[in-house]
């Protein structure tokens, strides 16, 4: 077991989101090969990079699990490196072995982030099959094996012969990044694609923590001879993370032993000194490197967004002041206005941080796809579209799960057998489509397959044996039919599979999805495919909303749940049900009529419907017509959670998603259409 000492947590924090970043890209590179039927020795040797910096990084920490686990898959990519042509030995179960090698990682790094207590895994399983594998192409014990060698970086003490296009770069790494020698060991990783001859001083920094002393005082010394030009050798360094400053020097000599070392601050410029009797340039000194992207700690964007909304709230405050109502300030109008543009322009800006693209939620698809068409024996491919549509942070985490549970029940429970395929006349290979867009403030996403479709007469038939309808058969819509199976309950799968009949349904789906304020519709046809169709918001921090008032209580319904609103000008109108329950007559259709007074009990004298004003909702393809007093115009609103202490009152269930404060310091209650229409 190993206790996490809170003073090593910031080096945790880019272990892991190093180690994932590299799982993400050793997983698309299995998956592309494995598709294109063809491991490159491109690929052999990312592979090979990856898991060599993985276990640098994993001994560094002392993981010892993940290091030699990671070191037994380097054992195999090493033999591979030096000989292609063996890949034909091992290429039937090499992609299985390593991605359940990936998955053993990622396992590990899951664990590190949610207990100071971590316990590690034993990799002895996978670490055996890969020795197998490893001996297999070697024809000898894996343990000889010494793939550091292999990387084409020379020892300090390996003598380096220059050539016409020699360069010496000393780099300098941000003060206080810490973990100096794994950066300049992964810089190093990276560099080795642009360089024909890669030394370094000190060498290997990967296996010494206690050169992480001397490179954040000295500098991390480079010498190279580039594949092409000196250019993309200072381009990879400056996209790198963490990087201070750099000098470059051209070598002319043949002989290290003398050259002299000179800094200069000039950038871009050449110089040739005879005052010291050099025979070396200094090409480029640059200082302050490019630094395209930072790492920020999710817990300070939600702070900050948190800042943000307060100011938000803040500015409404002092604008309907009222002490300043019926006062001519022009001057003060004006400044108000340049606070609003500013005050807006934070707040997007703020959002736009918090935002991500929706393409790394997507690539996880792409596995679970591959894994399950392998093992239930299915043809299927994933196509993806609009990944770089872009979503709140906190929402992208929250839908990962549901959108995982529908893409295992499309190629579980949609997705014929190859040989049905065929007799139906479609092509042997399915096809799962996600896409996503926006669209009007929202993020419109659907899950497409051309897969067997869902049968109405079977889930009703299904619904009505499990009691959980609700009017007669006969009254059921196909459409309706459909939005059965995210009842409670609700399962079509008679077995219990790896994949589906636990007990999590699409219930648990839709219910995710409306915790983040979205909503999904259904469509299929029979023998053609299923189509899902999710809405969701960009973000959960701040909305447009109409406020609309009940008495002396303010709501507020999201913009983006309402289709109209309107008043009415004869009582007609509103039909009375049998029940007391209402409906309204518009424009042909009958919609129930939900007033809120009655749901949340509150005293108003608005109550005839020629009075008031009815607004329409929709959700889940169901609409209804919510009456109120007035509206009061459509806001700006910073949501709010209720405290905790009222989660036992069940509030989303009875209608309402959070609170917010407005400009007079009044409450307001967000309105969730989704609870509101499932009261009826």
């Amino acid at each position: 077991m190993h206790t996490i000492d809170p003073a090593m947590e910031s080096m945790l924090e880019a272990f892991v989101f190093e180690t994932e970043s590299m799982l993400e890209q050793l997983d698309d590179i299995l998956l592309q090969s494995e598709r294109a039927k063809s491991l490159t020795l491109e690929n052999i040797n990312d592979i090979f990079r990856i898991t060599h910096t993985i276990k640098g990084s994993a001994a560094m920490m002392s993981y010892d699990g993940i290091s030699e686990l990671a070191h037994a898959l380097e054992d195999v990519f090493y033999v591979l490196r030096e000989e292609p042509g063996k890949l034909a030995l091992i290429y039937d179960t090499l992609f299985d072995l390593v991605l359940s090698t990936s998955d053993f990682f990622k396992v590990e790094l899951e664990k590190l982030q949610e207990s100071s207590e971590y316990v590690e895994g034993n990799p002895s399983h996978l670490i055996q099959r890969l020795h197998e594998q490893a001996k297999l192409l070697s024809n000898e014990s894996p343990t000889s094996f010494e793939p550091e060698k292999a990387d084409s970086i020379k020892s300090d003490n390996t003598v380096f012969q220059p050539q016409s296009n020699s360069y010496e770069i000393l780099i300098h790494f941000e003060d206080d990044c810490q973990m100096e020698h794994m950066r300049a060991f992964m810089l190093m990783t990276q560099l080795q694609n642009f360089c024909e001859i890669l030394n370094t001083i000190p060498s290997n920094p990967e296996e010494d923590a206690s050169l992480a002393e001397q490179i954040n005082k000295n500098g991390f010394q480079l010498q190279v001879v580039p594949n092409d030009t000196i250019d993309d050798v200072l381009k990879c360094i400056e996209d790198s993370l963490n990087i201070k400053s750099y000098e470059v020097f051209e070598i002319e000599l043949p002989d290290l032993s003398t050259i002299e070392t000179t800094t200069l601050e000039t950038h871009e410029e050449v110089l040739h000194s005879s005052e010291h009797n050099m025979d070396e340039k200094v090409v480029t000194s640059i200082s302050g490197a490019k630094q395209s992207l930072i790492s920020v700690n999710k817990t300070k964007l939600d702070h900050l967004m948190d800042l943000v909304g307060e100011l938000v709230t803040a500015e409404s405050m002092v604008i309907r002041n009222p002490d300043l109502k019926g006062l001519k300030l022009d001057n003060f109008t004006k400044s108000i206005r340049e606070l609003r543009k500013l005050t807006d322009e934070l707040q997007d800006i703020v959002m736009s941080i918090r935002m991500v693209p929706l393409q790394s939620t997507f690539k996880k698809m792409d596995r679970i796809v591959r894994d399950m068409s392998k093992k239930l024996d299915k043809k299927v491919e994933l196509v993806i579209e609009g990944g770089d549509t872009e979503i709140d942070k906190t929402i992208s985490d929250a839908i990962a799960d549901p959108f995982m549970h529908m893409i295992r029940n499309a190629v579980d429970h949609g997705m014929e057998l190859p040989e049905e395929r065929i007799a139906l006349g479609k092509s042997e290979i399915g096809t799962i489509s996600l896409s996503a867009r926006n669209i009007g403030g929202e993020i419109h996403i659907e899950i497409a397959d051309d897969g067997a479709g869902l049968d109405a007469q079977a889930l009703l038939e299904k619904a009505r044996n499990n009691g959980i309808l609700t009017k007669p058969e006969s009254e059921y819509t196909d459409k309706e039919a459909f939005q059965l199976i995210m009842l409670p309950g609700f399962s079509t799968n008679e077995e219990v599979t790896e994949y589906s009949g636990r007990g999590v349904g699409m219930d648990v789906v839709r219910k995710n999805i409306e915790q983040v304020g979205g909503n999904i519709t259904i469509h299929s046809e029979r023998n053609v495919g299923t189509t899902f169709s999710v809405k969701i918001p960009l973000t959960l921090a701040i909305v447009s909303g109409m406020n609309l008032s009940v008495g002396n209580t303010v709501f507020t319904i999201p913009i983006t749940s309402i289709t109209q609103s309107f008043k009415v000008a004869d009582q007609k109108q509103v039909i009375t049900n049998v029940d007391g329950s209402e409906m309204i007559m518009l424009r042909g259709e009958c919609y129930p009529i939900i007033r809120l007074h009655n749901v949340f009990q509150i005293d108003t004298n608005t109550t005839e419907a020629t009075d008031g004003i009815f607004i329409q909702v929709e959700s889940m393809n169901s609409r209804a017509c919510i009456f109120a007093d007035e509206l009061l115009g459509e806001y700006q609103v910073v949501v709010k959670p209720f405290p905790t202490f009222f989660n036992k009152y069940n509030l989303k269930e009875q209608g309402l998603s959070g609170c917010s404060i407005l400009g007079d310091g009044t409450i307001s209650l967000i309105l969730d259409t989704n609870g509101l229409l499932n009261l009826i």
